[in-house]
């Protein structure tokens, strides 16, 4: 299986019709309980162990749940039309710093999908004018309407779900050799 994107390094097609919303919306739903079935089988062991000197498994979805509070922050911004969304901490201090292997990862889980539903009501009550909302991401220079910022956040679930698949992978093919 080859290695997913470096996160930094791609590129996103922005300009997304409010229409794209409804299936961003089913993305952002399914997150939770994607990230659920990835996590029920393998040992805790292998849910904590790090591979290719990168986060473990369990690193990976306590940083989906860090980074809830950024994205409803960034939701806020655009719809008090700020000029540009807040950064981030590109360094991704918090995560490192959360010692999410320590933690059952049901918490890790229950606390993600408990953000994750309250913002995807948010979004479902969102207006045509609401989804049209701009404002300039930070890393990327790039406008963002409210439907752009969360398809990014839909592919930032993903790429963080590939990486757990990945190491799935990694761990299994440790395991029979």
């Amino acid at each position: 299986m080859p290695a997913p994107r470096q996160w930094f390094s791609r590129r996103f097609e922005l300009g997304l019709p409010p229409e794209a919303m409804a299936e961003i919306i089913e993305r952002l739903r399914g997150t939770p309980a994607r990230l659920e079935e990835r996590l029920r089988e393998p040992s805790p062991q292998i849910l904590i162990e790090r591979y290719e000197g990168k986060w473990s498994i369990q690193e990976n979805a306590g940083h989906l749940l860090d980074l809830e509070p950024l994205w409803e922050g960034r939701l806020d911004d655009l719809l008090a039309s700020v000029p540009e969304l807040r950064s981030t901490d590109l360094q991704n201090r918090k995560t490192d710093e959360a010692n999410h292997n320590s933690r059952p990862y049901a918490e890790i889980l229950a606390a993600f999908r408990k953000v994750r539903t309250h913002i995807v009501r948010r979004l479902e009550e969102l207006d045509g004018s609401q989804l049209a909302a701009t404002a300039l991401h930070p890393r990327l220079r790039q406008p963002m309407t409210v439907v752009d910022l969360f398809f990014f956040v839909a592919e930032h679930d993903d790429h963080h779900l590939a990486r757990i698949t990945r190491i799935l992978k990694l761990a299994s093919k440790r395991t029979r050799s």
